[in-house]
């Protein structure tokens, strides 16, 4: 959905869903990242299940440093390739790891069943509106979300590869 579209989705419903406050969003995100490191990935990670998304850990390389990044995102699957949203908890901006990915679209994902190359795109027309609907079904606040964004949110392709390359 664009997010023109979402916007007035918003408007119409005539209320704005409410989001928990920004500090709790950030300090969640550290949890989850420091539940795994203590836990060497054994929890943290889930794979989607029909009705809910999953979740992964994705290593970019730094755009400034070339360091490795990494960030856990939830997913969901469309045939060999991982699916998530660049929506930086719905706040502005872009979040890093999408600005990451775009000067360097070859990364590393770790999930539930193991790490794999991926290469990642922006999806882009009837697939990117295919893919947002996949998510709106499994959170039904998706439009309203999008819609306090000032811009579209990117939905990212990760989709699998096979080259041997530098894992970042």
């Amino acid at each position: 959905m664009t997010g023109e579209r979402a916007t007035r989705s918003a408007v119409a419903r005539g209320r704005r869903t409410r989001l928990p406050p920004r500090w709790f969003v950030v300090a969640f995100w550290h949890g989850h990242r420091a539940l795994l490191r203590a836990t060497r990935r054994r929890f943290g990670l889930w794979r989607p299940k029909p009705g809910r998304w999953g979740a992964l850990q994705l290593t970019t390389t730094g755009r400034r440093s070339g360091m490795p990044r990494r960030v856990v995102l939830g997913y969901v699957e469309d045939g060999p390739n991982l699916v998530t949203m660049a929506m930086n908890g719905w706040s502005p901006g872009e979040p890093a790891w999408w600005l990451n990915l775009q000067a360097h679209p070859d990364a590393l994902v770790q999930t539930r069943d193991g790490t794999r190359r991926v290469h990642a795109r922006r999806a882009e027309a009837e697939e990117r509106e295919r893919l947002w609907s996949r998510w709106a079904e499994l959170d039904r606040n998706l439009d309203d979300y999008a819609a306090r964004r000032p811009t579209g949110t990117a939905v990212v392709v990760l989709e699998p590869r096979d080259e041997p390359d530098r894992v970042p």
